[in-house]
């Protein structure tokens, strides 16, 4: 198995062509919604989604506005050839990157909106800070971010059914999400009017729907 410098899609189990299938076990349809009219994305906004995995959030997103450009970033080429593959996949940027160099897609203070989902969980907290400061300083003043993701397991059977995320992708890298520290992580790094706007409870969790902006 060759190293690599990100945690796989699914964690530990990560088979790239299972992780579509996985996801809308998730209450895939709602989350994705919820994140998608946060984003109030309009006709030529630029648009990153950070962890874009097999695309399903980028797509929706070149959808509800086809005169926006969105450009879907991830670290991993298996997945992003299963995005490519998608309907529709023409009208977005597939790009090569981790979510921490995204100077490297987009030039810094460029970007309308910033979205990501289900990828912060799985990062070690330096991670976590080194990709939302990524994520800043793309933004425009103003710019908005978006991130649907496991956020605080607020009943003990959100708490029993997160243990399947810990179990893949490392009680370590998880506890930080399920304890709700996220929104403070994303203020401290400099993000404004952070929120948690909502939440959906899932077969594996709570996944909560966090927006914030640029000043």
């Amino acid at each position: 198995m060759t190293e690599q410098t990100f945690t796989p899609a699914l964690g530990r189990f990560g088979l790239p062509r299972l992780y579509d299938p996985v996801i809308a076990l998730t209450r895939e349809r709602l989350w994705r919604s919820m994140l998608a009219m946060h984003a109030a994305v309009r006709p030529g906004d630029v648009v990153v989604d950070v962890g874009c995995g097999t695309g399903s959030l980028a797509l929706l997103l070149h959808r509800v506005e086809p005169d926006a450009r969105v450009i879907g970033v991830d670290p991993d080429p298996e997945m992003l050839a299963i995005a490519r593959r998608k309907a529709g996949a023409g009208a977005v940027e597939w790009r090569t990157a981790t979510g921490d160099a995204l100077a490297d897609v987009v030039a810094p203070g460029t970007v309308d909106t910033v979205v990501s989902s289900l990828v912060l969980h799985q990062c070690p907290v330096p991670m976590k800070r080194a990709i939302l400061v990524a994520m800043l300083e793309a933004l425009r003043p103003g710019g908005r971010l978006v991130i649907a993701d496991f956020g605080r397991q607020r009943t003990p059977a959100m708490r029993l059914a997160f243990r399947l995320v810990q179990l893949a992708d490392g009680r370590e890298n998880t506890r930080f999400n399920a304890d709700g520290a996220l929104p403070g992580l994303i203020a401290g790094v400099g993000f404004r009017r952070v929120r948690e706007t909502g939440s959906v409870s899932t077969v594996n969790g709570s996944i909560s729907i966090y927006t914030a902006r640029r000043a």
